[in-house]
């Protein structure tokens, strides 16, 4: 399989991992060395990502992804993503279009995200 089908099917495994709350899926194509900038410009690792839904302060209820794209950058492979989300987070409702940009890095014969981030989509 070539790297960019591996990628859409890692991206495919991440939002059903998301959509179930599943932290050992998760934890799986995360990397220990994430680095993700939040909306808010904070800087978040894969301990509290991870922490939001073992806890079950994080529930993803929908989760719809549109325009792909996938750029790759040896040994990288770049994801920017649209998604129209919906959830709770400490028991707060949220929810809109945001624009992931994910960094994929092959460890250990296994693709994880090493970087990301989101922003809010203007409309």
């Amino acid at each position: 399989m070539n790297p960019e089908n591996e990628i859409r099917e890692a991206e495919q495994r991440l939002y059903r991992a998301q959509l179930a709350g599943d932290p050992d899926a998760l934890d799986r194509l995360i990397a220990d060395d994430l680095l993700f900038v939040g909306p808010e410009g904070k800087l978040y690792g894969k301990a509290m990502d991870l922490e939001g839904y073992r806890s079950g302060w994080m529930k993803i209820r929908s989760l719809e992804a549109q325009e792909p794209e996938i750029r790759p950058l040896p040994p990288y492979q770049v994801v920017s993503v649209v998604v129209d989300v919906q959830g709770v987070y400490a028991e707060q409702p949220f929810g809109g279009r945001v624009r992931y940009l994910r960094v994929w890095a092959s460890r250990d014969g296994r693709w994880q995200i090493v970087a990301g981030s989101c922003t809010p989509v203007q409309e």
